[in-house]
């Protein structure tokens, strides 16, 4: 569930949530903070000191909750204290309430979740073993009374309320948040929630997040929105230096890097960003061990960022044993599809060829770089692992052609895929024709500035429907001439490829690759705005955030 949230609610499998950020005026920032938590003793001996958090609990619960006595609420803990402590508050406040934890006896945990059922228990206080496992669809609310740093844990406590039920329309989930040490991240729980970027995030806490799933609701009040936001800002700044001595606290384990990301809380991005940066790097700073490497080695750590997309399980794999065997491989010996994958991986290393006399040769080379093999394999691991989208191949005469529905490439890794003639980065226009191959390849930006566009290529290209995509023709193209009708006639094979924006976190943003596309119909010339249908429904995300740029 915790990869595939936004699909799973765009296709109504889920319940939709409303969720409410509360500031609750906790100082958590003496806390004592270590391998990426906080102290659970200290944390508890706060929340349990006084009354006066669990009377904004309360004041909430009856202020965003229609029926308080009605309600089926699970309340997240961070101590077997701090539940008891909980439950006695609320049975004090006249809301039934029991406390789960792993010391609970089988006997007296059934009898607290056949009341959460039948509705006699209004609200249960957890530690831990509610995370995963439960099965009480008709829970309807939710309370995060503890700081999460792992997003993973957030998504299983959020989804312990989404199962859909005739009778509950939303899940109402609050969440309490004080001032946090700068250790803490609230970016991971946010992009669990919206599948943004750390930098997207800010501009969504501003606006009131408006990319959304129909009938799902953020809203932080005031105060909250400013600690979140402040907290999002100081996480972006340059901090390479606590990541370093983040590391090193953790550097006894020898841990790989997903290991290091999902127990520090930092981002991949905080690590190959925009090519400055580099795992190999970090772990030298920190005086880790590393492979070696030559003196190409500088340039290729700056390119490990080209791989931070990788989401289909066939390029992630491949793509993981070319780097191990990358000093052996034989191109000429592999399958046309090997082939092509590993130009995909060449192109993405070298965009310019590198200089070398063949793929053959340019292989050897990259055999010789142990650390940046192990690093980029690291990547892709980790970039595969978060995947979102279940991607979808393309069968038909394409089917040798390494390109999946639903994935992420970058350009350089497109065009070798479709066998373009020449080097990627001779490549500047947004449209290309394979006539061996009969394919009409588009690639799209949907938020254009004129910064980085001409008045003649600021095409209007949007989302009409989950299937259905408006696109503009360049400028210089007729309905009268041979691509113009082309286009019309549907005698090619069309595939789109749109990205939201030209950069990203990491740099150069990759395209979504939407499918192939049939024609509906057209109006103008020069250019000529064409609506085209998609074989595939594009993700519901992806669908939500286009429409809301083209409004």
């Amino acid at each position: 569930m915790e990869l595939r949230l936004w699909e799973a609610l765009g296709a109504d499998l889920l319940c939709p949530f409303h969720y409410f950020a509360v500031a609750d005026g906790t100082d958590l920032r003496s806390v004592k903070w270590s391998r990426g938590r906080y102290d659970e003793t200290e944390l508890s001996n706060i929340f349990t000191a006084n009354d006066v958090r669990v009377r904004t609990v309360l004041n909430e619960l009856h202020d965003k909750v229609a029926d308080v006595g009605a309600m089926r609420a699970l309340g997240f803990c961070v101590s077997v204290a701090h539940a008891e402590y909980m439950a006695r508050k609320f049975v004090e406040a006249g809301i039934t309430a029991r406390a789960l934890s792993g010391g609970t006896s089988a006997v007296e945990r059934d009898a607290t979740l056949n009341g959460l059922r039948d509705g006699s228990v209004k609200a249960v206080f957890a530690v831990d073993v509610l995370n995963e496992g439960l099965d009480v669809p008709d829970v309807d609310t939710v309370l995060m009374l503890r700081p999460t740093e792992s997003a993973t844990v957030f998504l299983q406590q959020l989804g312990r309320g989404l199962r859909r039920t005739p009778t509950k329309a939303v899940l109402t989930v609050l969440d309490f948040i004080g001032y946090h040490r700068k250790e803490f991240s609230f970016a991971q729980r946010f992009r669990a929630l919206t599948g943004d970027s750390r930098r997207g995030l800010e501009r969504q806490v501003e606006e009131g997040f408006p990319f959304l799933p129909l009938g799902c609701q953020i809203v932080l009040d005031k105060q909250a929105q400013a600690l979140v936001l402040d907290n999002i800002r100081s996480q972006i700044a340059n901090r390479w230096q606590q990541i370093v001595s983040e590391l090193r606290t953790h550097g006894e384990r020898d841990m790989d890097l997903s290991a290091f990301l999902e127990d520090s809380g930092i981002e991949l991005s905080d690590i190959p960003r925009a090519g400055k940066r580099s795992w190999t790097e970090l772990r030298r700073d920190a005086g880790l061990p590393t492979g070696e490497g030559s003196d190409l080695e500088d340039a290729l750590l700056k390119r490990v960022r080209a791989f931070t997309h990788v989401d289909d399980a066939e390029r992630a794999q491949t793509y993981t044993r070319l780097l191990v065997d990358a000093g052996s491989v034989e191109y000429a010996s592999l399958s046309e599809t090997d082939q092509r994958m590993t130009r995909m991986l060449y192109y993405s290393l070298w965009s310019d060829g590198g200089g070398f006399e063949s793929y053959g040769e340019g292989l050897g080379a990259l055999g010789r770089e142990v650390a940046t093999r192990s690093e980029i394999a690291d990547v892709v691991d980790y970039a595969y692992s978060a995947s979102r989208h279940v991607p979808i191949g393309l069968g038909g005469h394409l089917s040798d052609i390494p390109l999946k529905v639903n994935a992420r490439y970058q350009r350089e890794e497109i065009l070798a895929a479709l066998d373009f003639p020449r080097k990627p980065n001779s490549f500047r226009e947004g449209v290309w024709y394979s006539a061996d191959r009969n394919v009409d390849a588009f690639f799209v930006t949907l938020t254009k500035s004129e910064a980085d566009y001409s008045p003649t290529t600021m095409y209007a290209d949007y989302p009409i429907s989950p299937t259905l995509f408006h696109w503009e023709s360049q400028s210089t193209t007729s309905v009268a001439s041979a691509t113009g009708q082309r286009y019309l006639s549907g005698a090619s094979t069309v595939l789109l490829f749109v990205r939201q924006k030209q950069t990203d976190e990491f740099g150069t943003a990759p395209y979504l690759f939407l499918g192939p596309a049939t024609y509906v119909t057209h109006t103008g010339d020069r250019p000529i705005a064409i609506t085209w249908k998609l074989k595939h429904p594009m993700p519901a995300e992806f669908f939500n955030a286009g429409a809301a740029i083209a409004q």
